[in-house]
């Protein structure tokens, strides 16, 4: 009798433990990040901090969140390395900036084979190109000039990737969209020696920028072709305040419902 109550003691002990297990397990797997928002949403904001105003604080964040991402999203590797392109390009400028050039060619060399497996890994992959062309566009001017149109020879690939998706749809975009999109454009192909392909970029920015800082700086570079080798047209309007914020405010009201 008492082995019996021993035994079934035993049994349930064992199997208290395997729910107990179970548990975990499924607790462990639980999505650190809300799947029903991007890579780009949850990151953005923190890298580009970094890349316009130097706020290292929010730029280190940022780079975090790409390495818990890359655990929990591995579907979405494509994006995530070309946002670790990007943050390491970065830290290369910094790195010259301070004249360590042992440090910037480690780091700009790195810069180059996550943004090349990206490529690899997502040839047509629109997240692809727009962190490429968006990372170039902000950050190749500061680069050595001898690797300047190298790199604006990359970002000009993917603007035009880009646009080949994207033409049809680009009157229906919002403001920031479609004029990085056009001003990428433009500016890739002056950077990188296009100059013949300069002129209908810029009236596609006349044609769908009206009345928009992009439409001022495309008119300049039209009257004036001679600044535009020291000025930019990307960069002329930002993403509204609050991307990450309101779309997590947003997504919790919902679950509230």
């Amino acid at each position: 009798m008492n082995s019996v109550f021993w035994y079934s003691m035993r049994k349930s002990t064992w199997l208290a433990l395997a729910l107990v297990v179970r548990a975990g397990a499924q607790e462990s797997r639980r999505p650190e990040f809300d799947p029903r928002l991007t890579v780009h949403t949850l990151v953005r904001e923190d890298i580009f901090a970094g890349f316009l105003v130097d706020d290292m604080e929010r730029f280190s964040r940022g780079e975090k969140t790409l390495e818990r991402l890359m655990v929990e999203r591995p579907e979405a590797k494509p994006a995530i390395l070309t946002w670790q392109a990007g943050a390491a390009l970065k830290r290369a400028l910094i790195a010259q900036k301070q004249h360590r050039t042992g440090e910037f060619q480690q780091l700009y060399r790195r810069s180059l084979d996550l943004f090349a497996e990206a490529l690899r890994l997502g040839p047509d992959s629109p997240d692809v190109a727009a962190v490429t062309g968006g990372s170039y566009a902000v950050l190749a001017d500061q680069l050595p000039e001898k690797y300047r149109r190298a790199a604006w020879s990359k970002a000009y690939d993917a603007y035009q990737l880009l646009w080949k998706q994207q033409a049809s749809l680009v009157d229906q975009a919002p403001l920031h969209i479609k004029g990085e999109l056009l001003a990428g454009l433009a500016q890739s192909a002056q950077r990188s020696g296009r100059v013949a392909e300069l002129p209908q970029y810029l009236d596609l920015m006349l044609q769908y920028l009206p009345d928009s800082a992009y439409a001022a700086r495309a008119r300049e570079w039209k009257e004036k072709p001679e600044v535009a080798a020291r000025t930019k047209v990307t960069c002329q309007s930002c993403h509204e305040p609050g991307r990450l914020a309101a779309q997590t405010a947003a997504l919790a009201k919902l679950a509230s419902k």
